[in-house]
């Protein structure tokens, strides 16, 4: 017998529902199931900034002063290297100033005007990166007066650091009698007339530096605003090094001269001078008596002054070194030497140099000459009015130059008989005169009622002179005295142009 089943269409969908129910709660049971197996997703940190800026602490400076900023306490606590990076945010409205190595640690910037200036720091890397600013106020010190002689030890700082501005402003005219000491970048300013006199028993030590300059000054700029350094100190330890002397020359200081510095003879005054300018002074740079000695002297210069940039004795001319320049703009671009003497010495031959520049030396007076004397070549002599070169006996006179530097001896004024002429009375065999040219002498008779460019007088008196050229006379080229040597070819090796009477007179 065969069963059968059968259901309405209403049980059949209740079925149909209470099964679909069953599958549905399986399948999210079994959801849940694998989903509470799974690891949770790891959750990545937000980064964190390790990185400090640190721009330093505030600074009060000067104007025209150096300032260093210093970023070098920033960190990383990480310990990663550090990039840097400066900017001025603030700064007074004319400042031009820009900073020197903005991108590293340490730049430097010079403040050009007063007021604050705003600087902001960053520090970055792969970590971060983070800021920080610094104020710097910059300001202008004051300048002290100096109204009394120095009579104790003293020494003068660079107290303001713009190189335009004095430290010192000097009221009246001061007196030395001590020991001073002027450290590097000071710059002192003179009133209208004012002097400084390093008296005896006073010692002045001025050493600057080739960027540090020390400085005399007008407190206006003008020529001939304030007297100028008198020395009359015999110290050797009177040094100036590295300075600056400008404007003086308002007055006569020593024997109707004017000039910014002044050595006075009769105390044996001395100083050491390297690396210094004179410039801008109405009438010398520098007058330096007969007596006076000039220690040391070397890489000066002397620039428009009114007369010429130097004025001194014969003695002295040795220690001028050939660096010097002596003509930017003077009056007379000289080396001027008054009237006076070579004198025997500590050394047997005084040497007379050839300026790198080309200075010629003039001679306003006679010269006397009881030495050797030895002109290297290229020398150019320019003699005063009616002066005379005088060789004496034991002396000698050695005027070699060569086919390319002459040795020029001849007139200030190049016109016949402007100077009297050379003479020499001396036996020496070391008197030679060659590759040289003598000009414009026989201004008046030097000996025997003779007017030349050259005598050789006196007993056994000797000259050499080979390659020269003897002109201008308004007299004799050459005159020979009595008894007296010139080389037997003279008239030969030598060229003879424009002389009023014979090229070579020899008595006999």
């Amino acid at each position: 017998m065969q069963l059968t089943f059968s259901s309405s269409p209403a049980l059949r969908g209740q079925r149909t529902l209470a099964l679909t129910k069953q599958i549905f709660v399986f399948l999210l049971s079994a959801t849940f199931l694998v989903t509470g197996c799974k690891k949770d997703p790891e959750v990545e940190p937000t980064p964190t900034n390790s990185l400090t800026a640190a721009a330093g602490p505030d600074q009060n400076v000067q104007v025209g002063q150096v300032v260093t900023l210093d970023g070098s306490a920033s960190t990383d606590s990480k310990g990663a290297p550090l990039s840097f990076q400066w900017a001025i945010t603030r700064k007074p409205a004319k400042s031009t100033v820009s900073l020197s190595s903005p991108a590293t640690a340490k730049p430097t910037f010079t403040p050009d005007e007063t007021g604050e200036y705003e600087l902001e720091l960053t520090v970055s890397n792969a970590n971060g990166r983070s800021t920080d600013k610094v104020l710097v106020a910059a300001s202008v010190a004051q300048p002290l007066a100096l109204t009394s002689n120095i009579t104790v030890k003293t020494v003068l700082n660079d107290r303001v650091a713009n190189p335009d501005l004095p430290d010192y402003i000097v009221t009246k005219s001061i007196v030395l009698t001590s020991e001073l000491t002027i450290n590097p970048g000071v710059v002192i300013a003179f009133e209208r007339d004012t002097r400084f006199d390093i008296n005896d028993g006073g010692v002045i030590i001025a050493k600057g530096e080739a960027g540090k300059k020390i400085r005399f000054v007008g407190v206006e700029k003008n020529k001939g605003y304030w007297v100028g350094i008198m020395v009359y100190s015999g110290s050797n330890a009177n040094v100036f090094e590295h300075i600056d002397v400008l404007h003086a020359g308002s007055r006569v200081m020593l024997s109707g001269v004017k000039a910014s510095m002044a050595l006075f003879g009769g105390g044996k005054a001395q100083i050491g001078l390297k690396n210094s300018l004179f410039s801008d002074n109405d009438g010398y740079g520098l007058y330096v008596q007969d007596g006076a000695i000039l220690r040391e002297f070397s890489s000066n210069s002397f620039r428009n002054n009114t007369d010429a940039g130097i004025l001194l004795d014969a003695a002295n001319v040795a220690k001028l070194d050939a660096a010097s320049s002596f003509t930017g703009g003077n009056g007379r671009n000289v080396v001027e030497v008054f009237g006076s003497a070579i004198r025997k010495g500590n050394v047997d031959e005084i040497v007379w140099t050839n300026f790198t520049d080309n200075s010629p030396y003039r001679i306003t007076a006679d010269l006397a000459v009881s030495n050797g004397w030895k002109l290297n070549p290229g020398v150019t002599i320019e003699m005063g009015r009616d002066a005379a070169i005088r060789i004496s006996d034991d002396a000698y006179l050695s005027a070699k130059g060569t086919p390319t530097q002459k040795i020029t001896i001849t007139g200030a004024t190049r016109t016949p008989g402007y100077w009297r002429g050379l003479i020499c009375y001396t036996t020496s065999t070391q008197n030679v005169i060659e590759n040289a040219e003598i000009s414009y002498g026989g201004s008046n008779a030097i000996v025997s009622g003779k007017k030349t460019n050259i005598a050789v007088y006196g007993a056994k008196a000797t000259m050499t002179i080979k390659n020269t050229k003897i002109s201008g006379s308004a007299g004799h080229g050459i005159y020979v005295g009595y008894n007296c040597i010139l080389n037997n070819d003279a008239s030969t090796v030598n060229t003879f142009e424009s002389n009023a009477q014979a090229n070579i007179q020899i008595d006999k």
